[in-house]
């Protein structure tokens, strides 16, 4: 009986951390907040500064999806004067974000496959 519910525990924090990865990914499929996390793995960066990194996007749309963010802690925040920095909260994103794109360059034939 104690197996049986350290399975059933087993199961249920697999769970949860898969429901948490597929958040994560979910947010990473948007072109807009793809471009700011690849930005901010550079560094720390502003919204001005990262409405210019984003391709034509408003800064009242960099603004919102910097908001989702934030929200999902994936990013944090801090203020200099009257500007709100915002940075990665860890580098494992930077990593994600960066094995994305790659996987991006081998399927757009950019980089030889290593099978």
């Amino acid at each position: 009986m104690h197996l049986s519910g350290a399975h059933d525990a087993q199961q249920r924090e697999d769970g949860d951390r898969l429901a948490a990865a597929v958040e994560v990914l979910g947010l990473l499929a948007d072109r807009t907040r793809l471009v700011l996390l690849r930005r901010l793995g550079e560094g720390e960066a502003d919204v001005t500064t990262l409405t210019e990194s984003a391709g034509g996007a408003t800064r009242t749309s960099v603004s919102q999806h910097l908001a989702r963010l934030r929200l999902a802690g994936l990013v944090t925040t801090r203020k200099d004067g009257r500007r709100v920095v915002y940075a990665l909260r860890h580098g494992h994103l930077r990593r994600l974000v960066d094995e994305a794109l790659s996987v991006a360059d081998h399927q757009l034939g950019r980089l030889p496959s290593h099978d």
